[in-house]
């Protein structure tokens, strides 16, 4: 059986930077066990499988090469880029379903930016934070919080966000959550780093899944709805929030790097 594929960098504006995802469009889905196989394959953070449901409708799954993901950002964005692409600009438009997060609307903007809309995912508080985040970080947060897919480690300068190291051993304790740590920024409103060793890789490049979370977080520290935030990771993403009720818009930009065949 042949599938096109197609390997985008989301969240970014060159090639090299950002997230890079791929996606494979089928018309019925593969059996899990296949999938699994091919993202393992793949590599890359996410590989997103997408089936077409209707006209301008979609159901999307994502599996990095460990497990399959609840919710994935940077997978949908390269996922959007592709539809958009071969829809040849006539649909600016889109709808995902995802099981654990319901519908998620994409608009491509006139200004290049993809635009996803989201669920927010504000986090709490964690009164009883566990000893393997504290000891598998290399510098203690001012406050820790959560959600449904990570801990936020949060720290009070943007160095501290550069620097800090993890204990991928501890941190992997923490499954099924993630961490995440972030910082008020100079340049951004944020910063932010995502460790998911128990989940995918020791440091995803841009999850946009997480601004969900962060968003709505620094929305209400800095007090303000519309928010530019980076991920500092070796490659690098700039993604653009905004935080409206029950929902954050999350936008960004992508870029092609591959498009081919798989045989499996």
């Amino acid at each position: 059986m042949k599938l096109k594929i197609n390997v985008i960098d989301a969240f970014a504006e060159a090639t090299f930077k950002g997230n890079p995802a791929a996606v494979i469009i089928t018309e019925q889905w593969l059996p899990r066990e296949l999938m699994q196989a091919i993202a393992i394959e793949n590599n890359l953070s996410e590989t997103a499988f997408v089936k077409k449901i209707a006209q301008q409708h979609y159901e999307i799954r994502w599996f990095s090469p460990i497990t399959e993901i609840d919710f994935c950002g940077h997978a949908t964005l390269a996922a959007s880029f592709v539809i958009f692409a071969q829809e040849n600009s006539s649909i600016k438009e889109i709808n995902f379903f995802a099981k654990a997060v319901g519908d998620l609307t994409v608009v491509e903007k006139s200004n290049g930016y993809i635009q996803m809309s989201f669920p927010n995912k504000l986090p709490e508080i964690v009164q009883d934070i566990p000893a393997a985040l504290l000891n598998g970080l290399s510098i203690t947060p001012a406050h820790v919080l959560l959600n449904n897919q990570a801990y936020f480690a949060v720290y009070e300068h943007e160095n501290e966000v550069l620097n800090v190291e993890q204990n991928s051993e501890l941190i992997k304790q923490l499954a099924p959550y993630d961490v995440v740590v972030t910082a008020p920024a100079s340049e951004y409103d944020f910063i932010s780093r995502y460790f998911w060793p128990a989940n995918g890789g020791e440091e995803d490049p841009v999850t946009g899944s997480i601004h969900a979370g962060l968003a709505p977080y620094w929305a209400e520290k800095l007090n303000k709805h519309e928010l530019v935030a980076y991920q500092a990771s070796k490659r690098g993403g700039k993604l653009m929030c905004c935080v409206e009720g029950d929902k954050v818009y999350i936008s960004g930009k992508a870029i092609q790097y591959l498009a081919g065949t798989i045989q499996v």
